[in-house]
């Protein structure tokens, strides 16, 4: 392993409110479409719910402690919007005055505060009046943003608009896997158009009143044709590629989006969305671009063999029958190792994308990779400690594939391992474990596991070989 990366780059850990704060009725926060979906039988694994989740709420500065034993230059966290404004419009000042917190704690250590406004959590009442493939959801979405700038803009220099939507368009109302847990494919069309608009909407007001540092995270893909040769596989790849990630990046970066996704959702009527100079307030400029990503996509246009085993097959959660208009997709197995998601494991995946990011749209601002990571079945051993080397070798090949990239001539600028926090993994509930600190869900202990003492190690390394600060962490021993 030789990671190579420029000196400024910065090295950080992420979360989201959802899966970590708990406190979910305290304070005056209101249902959050979570919530109200956990209630649901049969929604979540296990009958979980994020009532508790891992507690970060009540334990938030222990878990800035340890962000700044790790090292960290940045922790990238959500705001939850129904905790913010319960009820899509009124602003509760307790739980601004949390995160107000948060971030004179992350300041306090020297960690630069990333936010992100969105990450899938949209006030129940606001799915009450229709969600987002209602129009007038983007505009609550300003007032929100208004908010929070309000009150945290004198401190917070990084603003995500939203975490992949993708997700909380499409699989949340067209898949029906992920809140508000609706299959309706116009719905989810509406909701990815309405998501676009209310990141526009907010990254201009963001602007207009100063900040510096706006952008947005997607989770993007290769879409791999199953065979290379067979036209059938590569238009199956086109039309994936198209709408995983052209009906994203194109909007965003081009101010239109691709024919081949406005093809394929044609018979959904979803120009009807589109309404005069919507696409110009989306393309508003970005100073950054994050993408999440945890694996390829192998894809092909013909059917699985019937015999094909049940953990070859495509999993519900982001695959077939929730890409509206390409519900005929299939996902052969490559026979790469898997993590415990049943996701492939190919960390050249990672370079890749980043590679063809830059020399697809020339106009690409700066990129960071803004989650990365694998859960597996992890064990606390008799001595309480957690190894995890199938997490060791992800992160460390992953951030291999990183400083490749960069050396082909990838414009990224930082990493963030995901996560943070063993959580409450949506639809999962906490039967998936992601983070690089074992949480005991029973007690709240947090111990650090293997991969999280290699992540410091790494960053510590990297400090010392750039002794210019890479960004605000501290460096500590752990």
């Amino acid at each position: 392993m030789a990671h190579r990366f420029p000196p400024a780059f910065l090295w950080g850990a992420a979360t989201a409110a959802a899966q970590i704060e708990g406190a979910a009725h305290e304070d005056g926060k209101g249902d959050s479409i979570w919530d109200a979906f956990a209630r649901v039988p049969g929604a979540i694994a296990g009958g979980d719910t994020p009532e508790r989740a891992v507690d970060h709420y009540h334990r938030m500065p222990e878990d800035v402690a340890l962000m700044r034993r790790l090292g960290l230059d940045s922790y990238r966290f959500s705001v939850s919007w129904a905790r913010v404004q319960p009820d899509g419009v009124r602003t509760n000042a307790a739980g601004l005055d949390f995160y107000s917190r948060l971030v004179d704690e992350l300041l306090t250590v020297g960690i630069l505060p990333w936010l992100t406004l969105y990450h899938w959590d949209l006030p129940q009442t606001l799915e009450e009046a229709g969600g987002w493939p209602n129009r007038d959801t983007a505009h609550r979405f300003l007032d929100y943003a208004h908010a929070v700038h309000d009150v945290l803009g004198d401190r917070v220099d990084h603003w995500t608009t939203f975490n992949e939507p993708l997700c909380s368009s499409l699989i949340g109302y067209g898949g029906g896997e992920h809140a508000p847990g609706r299959m309706e494919p116009r719905a989810a069309l509406g909701a990815l158009h309405h998501q676009h608009l209310a990141h526009g909407l907010a990254t201009r007001a963001l602007r207009g009143r100063g900040a510096e540092n706006i952008g947005i995270t997607l989770n993007l893909t290769n879409a791999v044709p199953n065979d290379p040769s067979d036209p059938v596989d590569l238009d199956a790849a086109a039309r994936l590629d198209a709408i995983w990630n052209g009906a994203f990046l194109e909007p965003l970066l081009l101010g239109r989006y691709p024919q081949l996704f406005l093809d394929s959702v044609a018979d959904h009527r979803f120009a009807e969305f589109i309404h005069d100079g919507d696409l110009a307030t989306i393309a508003a400029p970005l100073d950054f671009l994050g993408v999440n990503h945890y694996h390829d996509d192998n894809v092909s246009g013909h059917p699985l063999p019937p015999e094909t085993p049940p953990g070859l097959r495509p999993t519900t959660y982001a695959r077939g029958s929730m890409f509206v208009g390409s519900e005929d997709l299939t996902f052969p197995s490559r026979g790469l190792p898997r993590t415990a998601m049943g996701w492939e494991i190919n960390s050249d995946g990672l370079r890749s994308l980043l590679v063809r990011l830059g020399q697809q749209y020339p106009q690409l601002p700066p990129l960071y990779v803004t989650e990365n990571g694998s859960a597996w079945e992890d064990v606390v051993g008799e001595d309480g400690s957690v190894e995890d080397p199938d997490r060791v070798a992800y992160l460390e090949d992953h951030l291999d594939a990183v400083a490749s990239a960069i050396e082909e001539g990838a414009d990224v600028r930082g990493y963030f391992v995901w996560s943070l926090l063993d959580n409450f993994e949506w639809a999962w509930g906490y039967d998936k474990r992601f983070g690089i600190v074992h949480v005991d869900y029973d007690s709240q202990l947090r111990t650090v596991k293997r991969s999280g003492h290699v992540y410091a190690e790494i960053i510590r390394a990297h400090r010392d070989a750039a002794p210019t600060p890479a960004g605000q962490g501290i460096a500590a021993a752990i």
